[in-house]
């Protein structure tokens, strides 16, 4: 569907006042979307005279059409028969029906029966990254005699259209697609020589903070319409996250060239602080705040990294992480 599409399609919901409509406007116009994305079936009906249908059916449809897609093509691209597969994880955040996503794609590809399965909720846009790590960890303990696992990565829009009118509710409804991805792992050896990519380093940093736990949060607006709230500093915590990862992968990527200066220069600042303490205790304050300020060294890490694939949850977002 196209921007005017999709506005159409608010307009129809009967719920949304007319300052709504022109903020959605205004989101899509610097969304960087493009003019053709996909929406679920069961809300894109009420272009044509039909009501948005926003059911647990039409929602497992939007999941088997988006699911049973990417896995069949993910599993003829690595020429890999559904029996196969040793470890099934899959990632969804805002639907989780019974029985499983999982168990699912389980029954429709006629898995097997002692096949290891994980689905994850709830974990956000970062999911991906934290299901592709969940499998390597799995795989790892299968190095001896080699495993297979198959990563699902999607989310489903359908129960999820909010229908309030809270500017911080509304982002969700111009910002998400339907869409899923499918990538299969394999520590065998004798998988080597096909692999489009080795996996090499996987890093995950957990914010603790208060306003990292609140930025992207569900909840009930004042009217009681359920969505998904993201806030304004949701650019500041992905900036502050995005820095303590890259800091931790810092040691695998980067050259000695890069790493030296970073040592010298925490070594120095640390020496600094402990000189001024200890000036400060013998009375010393004048000569303590003379001392210089050694500034943090910060590494070039296009001299480690080739590429660098920032998640595009809006342009705000990869404008605070540049």
């Amino acid at each position: 569907v196209s921007h005017k599409e999709i506005i159409q399609m608010m307009k129809n919901q009967g719920c949304f006042n007319e300052d709504s409509i022109k903020f959605m406007e205004r989101l899509l116009e610097r969304s960087g979307t493009g003019q053709s994305t996909a929406w679920p079936p069961g809300i894109v009906q009420c272009l044509h005279d039909k009501p948005t249908d926003r059911s647990i059916s039409a929602s497992r449809k939007e999941a088997e059409t988006v699911i049973f897609d990417i896995v069949e093509s993910a599993l003829k691209k690595a020429k890999l028969h559904p029996k196969e597969v040793d470890v099934l994880v899959i990632n969804c955040s805002l639907f989780s029906p019974t029985p499983s996503l999982c168990a699912m794609v389980i029954s429709k590809f006629g898995m097997r029966q002692d096949i290891q399965s994980f689905n994850l909720g709830g974990m956000g846009c970062g999911a991906s990254l934290i299901s592709v790590g969940l499998a390597k960890d799995l795989l790892q303990r299968r190095r001896f005699r080699g495993g297979k696992a198959l990563v699902v990565s999607t989310e489903v829009i359908t129960p999820n259209l909010y229908h309030g009118n809270e500017r911080g509710f509304l982002l969700q409804n111009t910002l998400f697609r339907c869409g899923g991805a499918a990538i299969v792992l394999s520590n065998s050896w004798f998988d080597g020589h096909r692999a489009w990519y080795k996996l090499l380093h996987t890093v995950r940093v957990q914010s603790n903070s208060e306003e990292a736990y609140n930025c992207v949060y569900e909840a009930e607006d004042k009217d009681d319409h359920r969505g998904v709230r993201l806030s304004k500093e949701i650019v500041k915590v992905a900036g502050k996250c995005m820095e303590k990862n890259m800091t931790t992968i810092g040691p695998y990527v980067l050259p000695l060239s890069e790493q030296i200066p970073v040592v010298t220069s925490l070594a120095i600042r640390f020496l600094l602080k402990m000189t001024g303490r200890m000036l400060k205790m013998c009375g010393q304050d004048k000569l303590a705040e003379r001392l210089p300020v050694k500034k943090h060294y910060v590494p070039d890490f296009k001299r480690g990294i080739d590429h660098f694939c920032i998640h595009a949850g809006g342009r705000a977002v990869i404008d605070g992480i540049e």
